[in-house]
């Protein structure tokens, strides 16, 4: 999965929101190919509720047992790479 950096600025609102949604199918791969899944991973509703959307990824609550999951994958990743 390549990082993708999204300046939302200046941008219409559904596009905003499109880019959002797809930042988190893209988090939620990168999470399950490290074996890791968040059930509550989604995109905030109350940050889209706004005129101007600025969506907030709600990353939401795990195990125990998944957050020392992912945090073993975090530190697992070579420096450069978590640039």
């Amino acid at each position: 999965m390549t990082a993708v950096h999204v300046s939302l600025g200046g941008r219409d609102s559904a596009h905003r929101v499109e880019e959002a949604e797809e930042t988190v199918k893209e988090l939620r791969a990168a999470l399950a190919s490290a074996g890791i899944t968040l059930p509550s991973l989604r995109l905030d509703p109350a940050s889209l509720a706004r005129e101007t959307p600025c969506p907030l990824v709600e990353l939401g609550g795990c195990s125990v047992d998944v957050a020392a999951r992912l945090a073993a994958a975090l530190r697992a990743r070579p420096a450069a790479e978590a640039r």
